[in-house]
């Protein structure tokens, strides 16, 4: 198997943690694992300490690496602390220590000549775009990218994000930023305008299935980062399924953390509700 095969499970270091809005913004000291990391991949972090009782790891897509500099290979996250094991993780200081493994998951793939790609990021989900952007355009693609939230002050470093592309259109739900509404309304003109090839996306399910709707109208591949509760990171308790389409055309309940979280939006089954789909490979006929 190709996924994870430069996976490491390592004790790294925090170098900082930075609350940023909403947000933690945390760099830690992972050595070469940062070498392997690409946009789209995770990692699985031990929270709560020895003594705790949250046994299962906590995924976190990673936001940027960096290969070199004081503390060697550094790798970034975005946290949004909303559970206990998110609290525990950004509440710790400089210099703590934590268990994590990575690089996990599938990655963005990046096209080998120039095209016009247009980031759609929901939330601290858009974290993974920012590295991704950075290689698109050293790739000589064009880069649109609009960010959504429900408020201004959830959206993920804007002027960050302002930097490393073409254009920034910023979507909020209570329009206290940007255009009032979610990412999809805005999305239909951006296509037409820029000429949009590809779109990538990181965010909530629903946005993601909304996106999907808006690329099967207009014939644009669409390649989306998953968002499923993930309690191993490595596939083997089977929390983390969605069904999926095979090149063949079979639906099979597949592993986000081992077949995403990077997917082909075209094959997801978006309008599942949680269910196994009818004819899907392996389950009973009812």
């Amino acid at each position: 198997m190709k996924i994870n095969r430069r996976a490491q499970q390592r004790t790294v270091e925090i170098v900082s943690n930075k609350k940023v809005g909403a947000y933690h913004h945390m760099i830690f000291a992972v050595g070469d694992m940062a070498l392997h990391a690409l946009p789209g991949n995770f990692v699985a972090i031990s929270v709560g300490g020895p003594g705790s009782a949250m046994v299962l790891r906590r995924a976190f897509a990673i936001y940027r690496t960096h290969d070199r500099g004081n503390y060697g290979g550094t790798l970034e996250l975005v946290v949004a602390p909303h559970g206990q094991g998110s609290k525990w993780l950004s509440a710790l200081p400089m210099h703590a220590t934590v268990d994590m493994v990575g690089p996990l998951g599938t990655n963005f793939g990046i096209p080998t000549e120039p095209v016009n790609a247009l980031l759609v990021g929901g939330g601290y989900g858009s974290a993974p775009l920012f590295g991704l952007a950075e290689l698109l355009k050293d790739g000589g693609s064009r880069v649109d990218m609009v960010l959504g939230a429900s408020s201004a002050g959830k959206i993920y470093a804007p002027l960050e994000g302002k930097r490393a592309v073409n254009s920034m259109t910023i979507t909020t739900d209570d329009g206290s930023a940007g255009t009032k509404g979610q990412v999809v309304s805005v999305l239909p003109g951006l296509i037409e305008r820029h000429n949009v090839d590809i779109i990538y996306s990181c965010g909530p399910m629903a946005m993601l299935a909304a996106i999907q709707g808006i690329a099967t109208q207009t014939g644009i591949m669409h390649q989306c980062a998953v968002e499923e509760s993930m309690a191993c990171g490595i596939g083997v308790c089977m929390t983390c399924v969605v069904p999926l389409r095979d090149e063949a055309g079979v639906i099979k309940m597949s592993r986000s953390c081992i077949d995403g979280p990077v997917m082909d939006g075209a094959n997801v089954i978006w309008n599942s509700g949680g269910k196994i789909p009818a004819g899907t490979y392996g389950a009973p006929n009812v």
